[in-house]
C-alpha cells in the first residue's frame, strides 16, 4: 500500500480531529461549510477524518493565527493544491525524431558525393578518402 493510499484513509473521528488539532468542532465544521476540507461520511453520517485532512486542518490554522482571513486562506492553498497537481504530472518527454533509413542507392550516392568532395579540399586528410573509397570498388 502506497504512502499516498495510507495517508487518504478515513481515520479519525471528529473527537481525535479536535484534540489533535486544537480546534473545535465547530471551527471543523466552518472550514468543511467553506469547502477547505472534505472529510468522508459514514452510513451514520459521522465525519472521518485522514491524515491529509488534519495536515490541511493545521495548515487552516496557522494562517488564520497568522491573520490571513478565509477567503485568503482558500485562495493559498488553492494555488498550492494547483502547485502540487502539477508536479504530479511527469514532464511530457521530447519525442526523439527519426531520420528515414536511406536506402543502399541512397547511402552509395551520399558516400560518393562525399568522397568526390574531399578531392576538392587540398588539406583533407587522406585517411577518410580511405575509409570511404572502400565503399567502391
Amino acid at each position: 500500500m502506497s504512502d499516498e493510499i495510507r495517508r487518504n484513509m478515513p481515520l479519525f473521528s471528529m473527537g481525535i480531529v479536535t484534540d489533535l488539532t486544537e480546534l473545535s468542532s465547530r471551527q471543523v465544521r466552518y472550514y468543511e461549510q467553506q469547502g477547505l476540507i472534505r472529510p468522508v461520511r459514514t452510513k451514520g453520517n459521522q465525519r472521518l477524518f485522514s491524515f491529509n485532512d488534519v495536515d490541511r486542518l493545521l495548515q487552516i490554522k496557522s494562517l488564520m493565527e497568522k491573520g490571513v482571513n478565509i477567503a485568503g486562506v482558500k485562495e493559498m492553498l488553492r494555488e498550492k493544491d494547483q502547485q502540487q497537481a502539477q508536479e504530479a504530472q511527469p514532464e511530457p518527454q521530447p519525442q526523439e525524431v527519426t531520420k528515414p533509413d536511406l536506402s543502399d542507392a541512397e547511402l552509395h550516392k551520399l558516400l560518393k558525393r562525399q568522397l568526390s568532395e574531399l578531392g576538392s579540399r587540398p588539406n583533407q586528410s587522406h585517411l577518410i578518402r580511405g575509409e570511404l573509397s572502400r565503399f567502391f570498388h
